[in-house]
């Protein structure tokens, strides 16, 4: 085990173990702290959780159904032209939607193509640039009640495809 891989490794447990003898040092109940945070966490996980069920049926049926290659064999044609390799849409299409979906999708381009070809590290830099849009809006925005989200969605669907075609240009250039 190299040392990189040994300090991440220890990182987390090192940090409860941190925030407890902290908390003991203050005279502080590390453990019914914990349960009072807990406590007061459920009303909110109670109100998110339906969004978060919701998002994950939505994409899981889409899956499913054969909608997703539907869908790609319309949009592949022009983001080909923009230089974006049709085995890496799939993976850009759900990103957006489903974190699990798109780490099922990010192992399928693994085991087809290797994480160390061209399309493998397209695909890691962007599974790592992008972030779960309708989830995150779903649980932040259902968590505080918002219904109206404005601007919010389009502008980061604009900026997530920019950022995509900069992504494509970044990895072939740098890889």
């Amino acid at each position: 085990m190299s040392a990189v891989t040994l300090i991440g490794a220890l990182l987390v447990p090192a940090l409860i173990v941190l925030v407890v003898v902290h908390g003991l040092i203050k005279g502080v109940d590390v453990y019914q702290a914990f349960i009072d945070g807990a406590k007061r966490a459920l009303p909110t996980v109670a109100r998110v959780l339906p969004y978060i069920a919701a998002i994950t049926i939505a994409v899981g049926i889409f899956r499913a159904s054969g909608a997703l290659d539907a869908v790609l064999s319309v949009v592949a044609p022009p983001f080909e032209a923009l230089g974006i390799p049709r085995e890496v849409l799939p993976l850009e299409l759900l990103r957006p939607f489903s974190g699990s979906a798109s780490n099922a999708l990010l192992q399928d381009v693994f085991m087809q193509y290797g994480p160390d070809s061209d399309v493998g590290r397209l695909a890691s830099v962007l599974m790592g640039s992008s972030e779960t849009l309708f989830y995150t809006v779903a649980l932040y925005f259902g968590s505080v009640g918002v219904t109206k989200t404005r601007h919010t969605i389009s502008a980061s669907l604009i900026a997530e495809f920019f950022s995509v075609i900069l992504i494509v240009n970044f990895v072939k250039y740098f890889f």
